[in-house]
């Protein structure tokens, strides 16, 4: 006798479905979700993009630095990738610090005692100088140099701004040059009313400087940690009262 086979399954209630209407009804990847057209319109330059930008824009005003927390939420909400705001994880964290805190030192220094001496800059920076020798203003100066412009200052200027014209313009070196150019004078002007020209001067370098470096590198922590160091190197100078003895390092 040989033995029969049964027969194979023609469909029948034990049957299992094509991979595809598994796939469907388990977990409903082809199916749109619901809050894609939000996070579409988040991401575009339509109403609902703009209200977000002006929304973003004015959180300062609230509080510092709110803008650059609105910026985390929005890219949340508009599921943008944390990489396309330069929020990339150093593979050496010790190694990025180190950097940062060079670069920003080095800059710092190179400004005082060559750049702005050229440029007829003062040798004491005026309307900080209440700060010399003044410990009440240390924890107010830490939170604003650490939080407001490490964090909240890149955020805006470099991470969200650099996005914004990326998706605007895209990305051939024409649209990167405009976008560092715009992005420098808009972050020096924003230094006019408290600093006056001298202001405008220091941070119009400085965001060619970090908007180039962001250009290149993609990375927002570096250039987080170089702005706090920039900024802390300032307020060592202003704090020791030594701003004098560095901007006439080489011009006497």
């Amino acid at each position: 006798m040989t033995e029969e086979r049964p027969p194979d399954d023609q469909g029948g209630a034990l049957s299992k479905p094509p991979a595809s209407e598994e796939g469907s009804r388990g977990r409903g990847i082809n199916r749109p979700s619901l809050d894609e057209p939000l996070a579409a319109g988040l991401r575009g330059f339509g109403l609902i993009g703009i209200v977000a930008m002006l929304i973003i824009l004015g959180g300062n005003m609230v509080f510092v630095p709110l803008s650059g927390i609105l910026v985390l939420i929005w890219a949340w909400m508009s599921r943008t990738p944390w990489r396309d705001l330069g929020l990339v994880r150093p593979e050496n964290w010790a190694r990025t610090i180190a950097l940062g805190i060079v670069f920003g030192v080095a800059l710092k220094l190179a400004m005082k005692s060559i750049v702005m001496p050229l440029l007829g800059a003062p040798p004491v920076n005026g309307p900080f100088h209440f700060l010399a020798h003044n410990p009440a203003e240390i924890p107010w100066m830490l939170y604003v140099i650490v939080v407001g412009a490490g964090f909240g200052e890149e955020m805006i200027f470099r991470g969200w701004a650099f996005e914004r014209f990326g998706k605007l313009l895209g990305s051939a070196p024409w649209a990167k040059a405009i976008t560092v150019l715009f992005t420098s004078a808009w972050f020096c002007q924003q230094h006019y009313a408290l600093q006056g020209m001298v202001g405008v001067e220091n941070a119009a370098i400085v965001g060619l400087v970090f908007g180039a470096t962001f250009v290149v590198t993609g990375r927002l922590f570096l250039l987080m940690i170089a702005h706090t160091a920039f900024d802390l190197a300032a307020y060592a100078m202003i704090y020791w009262n030594f701003e004098t003895a560095v901007a006439h390092f080489f011009f006497k």
